[in-house]
């Protein structure tokens, strides 16, 4: 296991909830944003359904909390 991976394991749920959202959502925006034109939408809302795929990671790890 990496030496981040430990780090993450060592965080309390809530800390590693904030972490997942602080880190995966403004790569989904940005994604979504500059993607959104090439899909055919405008970049706000290629942003907004970004930030929407971007919250997967954090929702399959509440789910996988919740299931233990």
């Amino acid at each position: 296991m990496s030496k981040l991976a430990r780090k993450f394991d060592a965080l309390s749920f809530e800390k590693q909830s904030i972490v997942l959202a602080a880190v995966f959502d403004p790569l989904g925006f940005v994604a979504g944003y500059l993607l959104g034109p090439s899909v055919g939408v405008e970049p706000i809302v290629g942003g907004a359904l970004g930030v929407v795929a971007a919250s997967i990671p954090t929702s399959l790890h509440v789910m996988r909390q919740a299931a233990t």
